[in-house]
This record gives structure tokens, sequence and C-alpha cells, in this order.
């Protein structure tokens, strides 16, 4: 079933540490559900290893899936970037084809989609905990889905000055603060992109909680985060980033079938079920 090429393609996830990954899982249920005779495996790669693995693939190996740390090294790899990758300086998501290596950030498509199933179409202001390079990608998604204004909190604000760059090449005005000294105003939704078990003092994840609407936690291993714990505190709902895990593999899948992570595969919905049944054991 579907337009994917008949031959036997290979794609990996690269990243370190790797032995956690559910990539594998939910790539391989979608394969099987398109009816693709493609393999999926999972390869420990560093970043001062990456050139070299990278360059001793296969012809059969078609595309990868690239996780900490290696996105960095990804983006300058890619021969060609797509606009989400040319905006965060980071890519997911290498696909070989007619000699060149095409580098996508499905991170970007994956949360807007996952944040508009729980009922976020669109947003006018919304804050963001963290100022990583996932927090990066969730500035854009924000963007994408409308918000105009954005409040980063994080621990070293100066580390939040590439977000404040980057939200006014977006036309999003974006405000830093300290974990204690979030502003008054409340938003209707908070992007968390703290690494797992992360934790800010319980007085500042209070505050955040009272005023933050809903809790999007990125972490979908050691769930509920310190984070979620005090949304749940306060009587707030909070939800976890299994959704945008199966919906940024969904863009991947895209890409690697055909070169563009925007054109839906055959029958997605169907395969989009199976992905997150996989994910769940089912």
């Amino acid at each position: 079933m579907g337009d994917a090429p008949a031959e036997r393609l290979a794609f990996e996830v690269w990243g370190d540490p790797i032995e956690h990954s559910l990539s594998p899982r939910i790539h391989r249920a979608a394969y099987a559900r398109l009816g693709w005779d493609w393999s999926y495996g999972r390869r420990r790669v560093d970043g001062e290893s990456f050139t070299a693995e990278l360059g001793d693939l296969d012809d059969r190996a078609r595309g990868l899936s690239l996780t900490f740390p290696l996105k960095t090294e990804a983006f300058a790899a890619a021969t060609t970037r797509d606009r989400t990758a040319e905006l965060t300086g980071a890519v997911n998501t290498l696909v070989r084809s007619d000699g060149a290596l095409h580098g996508y950030n499905t991170d970007v498509g994956g949360l807007v989609a996952d944040i508009g199933a729980h009922g976020f179409a669109h947003l006018d202001s919304a804050r963001i905990v963290g100022a990583g390079a996932t927090a990066t990608s969730a500035l854009v998604a924000l963007g994408d889905l409308g918000a105009e204004r954005v409040e980063v909190v994080a621990r070293r604000p100066a580390a939040a000055a590439g977000l404040v760059d980057l939200g006014e090449r977006l036309g999003i005005a974006v405000t830093v603060a300290a974990p204690g000294a979030v502003a008054s105003a409340s938003v209707p939704l908070t992007v968390s992109t703290l690494p797992g078990g992360a934790a800010l003092p319980d007085r500042d994840a209070a505050i955040l909680a009272e005023r933050g609407g809903l809790l999007y936690d990125v972490v979908y291993g050691g769930w509920p985060t310190p984070l979620a714990l005090a949304w749940q505190a306060s009587g707030a709902s909070a939800v976890n980033g299994l959704g945008m895990l199966v919906q940024q593999a969904v863009r991947q899948i895209r890409a690697f079938a055909t070169g563009d992570a925007d054109t839906p595969l055959p029958d997605e919905d169907a395969v989009v079920d199976v992905m997150r049944s996989a994910l769940m054991g089912d």
C-alpha cells in the first residue's frame, strides 16, 4: 500500500544515549501498516563519531532520525534544509536523495499538531519554561499557532537571548523572566522544555501552575515530571509529549517516503493509530 519505493530500504535513529529510544517501535509499526518493506534500527553515535558514521552508510540507507546530541551536527551536514531547520538551527531528520542530504526539523510540526489536538489550533500568548534547543522548536511552533507574545522562563535569563532574537524574526514579542519573577498575566498554555527530572523550587513551580493554563511537557519518560506534579497539585491539567513523539515521527516518515514532510501518508489516520498503539504496547 502506498507510493513508497518498493525496494527494501534502511533507516536508523542515532544519538547518545540511544537504548531508551521508542522510535524503532513506532516507525516499524507504521511501515508494517503501510506495507512497506523498510527496516528501522538504532545506533549509538556521539558528536565526535557522527561524520565518520555518516560517511560509512551503505547505499541501502535512505534516512536518519537524529536525537541528542546530534541535531546541530546534522544541521551542518545537510545539503538543503527546510524552513523549520533553518529557523531553529537543528535537524532531526536526514534524507539521502540524488547524492544530497536533505535536512528537516519535524519537531516543530509535531508540536504544532499535538498542541492543536489538545485544543489550541490558535493562541495569542503562551509561556515556555526552559531556554535550550527544544525551546527554540517550541517558539517556532507557537508562532505557527499564531502566538504574538511568549514569555520564556529561564533559570539563566541570559541563555534566552537567542530566543528573543528568533522572536523578532518571527514577529513574536519574547520576554524573559527568572522562575520566581514571572509576569502577573496568565497564559492559556505553558510548554515545558526542561529535561526529565529537572525541578524548579516548589514556590516557583506553584506560581507558574497558577498562571500557566495547560502544561504541555515535552518529556514523555518518567511521567509525571516535577513540574507536572505542581500543575496537578494546583488542580490544573498537564499532558506529556508522547503525542509530539508520534507526530514528529509521522513527518519523518513523510520525508523518508517523498522528500516532503508536509504531504500526508496514505491512510495517515490509520497509520497514526497503529503508531500510538505500538507506543502504548497494545
